[in-house]
């Protein structure tokens, strides 16, 4: 009220407890100064008397209890508030300190908020005790200084923001009130005075008188409460109120301090559902999971409950994000979260855990037939597409199932065991679900294993290059080779790829290992280039991941620079699925890349979903049929019709053809028949490391082509 600045004496001969008091009351703006013992305190009242003092019990020689009796003794200083400090909270303290004549109690630690509304709080009685003291005294000597202190009292009062109301115990009638209490209980100041403060709190006359009563005796002085009370308007508002007591003749005045915390209230509710809830779904997110989580299992252990834990992924919901932005991505998790909710009962929790997973938890009365109908319901109501603006998105979920107590009884356990089934269900075709079991475990542990195991094998550069010849049916000779990666594990020998390389895949380890890759044939081209032998391509294998997590176009200009070597002996094999993701970015890097001489051939086709339109808008330069139709083309009509429609096509489209997994003289003769331009496989040769493979390629070049130039005895390597 005033613009001078409360000064707050602190007294503590700890000076981490001055410097802790003072950091607490700094942002106040309140002048601090301070004391160790006793002599210090009377010498700092002496020169200055503070508006309030924080006083430690513990003091050497005089404690603080002496203290505080002797500054109530003089008349100078009784006025001044004490807040006694002690880290003893009982009865026997309470009383000593309410003895000494001291106002409040703060045990320690001190907590910040409780800290500065007492501070706030005792000064501002302080102010109003003053004036009080003030204008008792002036109406002693003359009537009219009392009414023009009485007009300062209430200009002050009405100065402040927080509401201020006085009421008579007698009559529990207001007698005076600030016009922000007007304001908020939504009264006149003469209408307020008219009615009784139970009208306006809400709470019954004989409780009231009560708690009036407990307050004037001592026993809840400054107490802080939060609670609504009535406007006249018949509304409710949310106060922090704060009573004090002080005598008047021969009544008792209870002064309360109103403060609206209706925005305060809102703000706390708005960051607690930002800290509890997805801000996307509107869902539980991963902390809200996790702690009912918790609860769930203290309610299984007390009403031995059955429960599933369900994790679902979203299948190749990357490719959303990529081909159709993160905006539509959010649009579908949004729809796919309204989809799963409208499966489950109210006693059953759905959680967006990050990304696009969920997680569930499902009380079962049923044994696991439960979870698994709650699954099968979480597949149908995927079934019908999404509508993203004007976009039809199909999407399926893996989903993974753990029990309780059948599986594990704490929470980490029952999540580990989930992840690791719908891993299951994502290795075993997607869009299923899978329970979890101890065999699972074993493999989950084996697959840390191997992911450690990959990790240090790409620092301790433990990959190398198997390559495979391709042979044109036209000339007999070698015409390429398709550079496999290898592991050569320590103390192992080498891995098989189908153990290593989805796990290369599946970490984002493919995205360095496939740089490796590049660098590395480009530097064997290099080699092969200096010692004048027969240029050869090398054709090297394209990730999904590595094409769009890395940056694939740099990597191969910089390889192709740093060893000198024409791009046209490079040849890049992906995939149908690596062509497709985010396909418009996909055609306009390899533009760039078939530009500079890069040769682009279309890996595995005819096992996914190209159309000729696709094939007439990437830039490709070889078809390469997958070994699933040659293993069959000789026995299997289908096969070799697929077979030879796909020589026809590249044909058509003037690319080049090649089979893969070529192993028999009549698989050859097939493809020979049928115009197929180049075929590779084990009739010819198995990936060779580099020296077996440079014999391969001597012998070729003094044979020179012409029939099968590779002698069976090396093919047989």
């Amino acid at each position: 009220m005033s613009e001078v600045k409360p000064v707050i004496l602190i007294v503590d001969d700890e000076e981490r407890n001055r410097k802790l008091l003072h950091l607490m009351l700094e942002p106040e703006g309140y002048q601090i100064c301070f004391a160790c013992d006793a002599d210090q305190t009377f010498a700092a009242v002496a020169e200055e008397l503070p508006d309030l003092i924080l006083l430690d019990v513990m003091l050497p020689g005089v404690d603080g209890f002496e203290i505080a009796r002797l500054l109530k003794e003089d008349p100078r200083t009784a006025d001044i508030p004490i807040i006694m400090v002690t880290a003893h909270d009982g009865r026997a303290a309470r009383v000593a300190g309410l003895s000494s004549g001291a106002e409040e109690f703060l045990t320690t630690p001190v907590d910040l908020a409780e800290l500065q509304l007492r501070v706030r709080n005792l000064l501002r009685l302080k102010q109003l005790t003053t004036f009080f003291k003030a204008h008792n005294q002036s109406l002693e000597a003359e009537i009219e200084a009392r009414t023009s202190d009485l007009r300062r009292y209430c200009a002050a009062m009405d100065a402040t923001a927080d509401g201020i109301t006085m009421v008579s115990r007698k009559s529990m009638r207001f007698v005076e009130a600030n016009v922000a209490a007007c304001a908020l209980f939504g009264y006149l100041r003469t209408e307020l005075v008219e009615i009784t403060a139970d009208i306006v709190s809400g709470i019954p006359r004989a409780k009231l008188e009560e708690i009036y009563d407990d307050l004037i005796a001592g026993g809840n002085s400054h107490v802080r409460a939060e609670l609504p009370i009535r406007r006249r308007d018949g509304s409710d508002v949310m106060i922090e109120l704060t009573r004090h007591a002080y005598r008047s003749d021969d009544d008792w005045v209870i002064v309360g301090v109103h403060r609206d915390i209706t925005a305060r209230m809102e703000t706390e509710r708005r960051l607690h559902r930002l800290a509890h809830f997805d801000s996307l779904t509107g869902l539980p997110n991963r902390a809200l999971f996790n702690e009912t989580l918790d609860k769930t299992l203290v309610m299984a252990g007390v009403r031995n409950w059955a429960f599933a834990v369900l994790l679902l992924d979203l299948d190749h919901f990357k490719n959303v994000n990529d081909t159709l932005g993160h905006d539509m991505g959010d649009e579908l998790l949004k729809q796919v979260a309204g989809r799963l909710s409208g499966c489950l009962f109210l006693r059953d929790t759905l959680g967006r855990l990050g990304g696009d997973e969920f997680g569930v938890i499902v009380v079962m009365e049923k044994g696991e037939t439960a979870a698994a109908q709650v699954a099968e319901k979480f597949r149908q109501a995927l079934v019908p597409p999404f509508l993203l603006r004007e976009h039809e998105v199909q999407v399926t979920a893996s989903i993974g199932i753990t029990l309780h107590p059948a599986d594990a009884s704490n929470a980490e356990s029952l999540l580990k065991f989930a992840d690791t089934a719908m891993y299951r269900a994502k290795q075993q075709g997607r869009d299923t679900y899978r329970f979890f079991t101890a065999q699972m475990n074993v493999d989950a542990l084996a697959r840390l294993s191997l992911d450690n195991a990959l990790r240090q094998a790409v620092e301790r550069s433990e990959f190398v290059l198997h390559y495979q010849p391709k042979v044109s049916l036209r000339s007999g000779c070698i015409v390429g080779v398709e550079a496999l990666l290898r592991w050569d594990r320590p103390g192992v020998g080498l891995v098989s790829p189908g153990e290593f390389i989805p796990a290369l895949e599946e970490s984002g380890l493919i995205v360095r290992v496939g740089s490796w890759v590049i660098a590395s044939a480009c530097k064997q081209l290099a080699t092969w280039a200096a010692s004048a032998n027969r240029p050869v391509q090398i054709s090297v294998n394209v990730a999904y991941r590595q094409f769009i997590e890395g940056d694939l176009e740099a990597d191969i200009i910089r390889s192709l620079e740093e060893n000198n070597v024409p791009a046209a002996l490079l040849e890049l094999e992906m995939t149908e699925t690596t062509l497709m993701a985010n396909s418009e970015r996909t055609i306009d890097v390899l533009q760039r890349l078939r530009t500079v001489g890069v040769r682009v051939s279309l890996d595995d086709f005819g096992t996914g979903y190209s159309s000729l339109a696709y094939l007439r808008r990437f830039p490709l330069d070889k078809l390469k049929i997958d070994i699933a139709f040659i293993r069959e083309v000789t026995t299997i009509a289908s096969a070799a019709a697929i077979a030879q429609t796909i020589i026809r096509m590249g044909q058509s489209l003037q690319l080049d053809v090649i089979a893969e997994g070529v192993e028999t003289d009549e698989q050859l003769a097939f493809l020979r028949n049928h115009g197929c331009d180049e075929i590779q496989g084990y009739l010819f040769s198995r990936p060779l490391p580099l020296p077996l493979l440079e014999e391969l390629l001597l012998e070729d070049a003094k044979l020179g082509g012409g029939g099968r130039c590779i002698p069976v005895s090396v093919a047989a390597r």
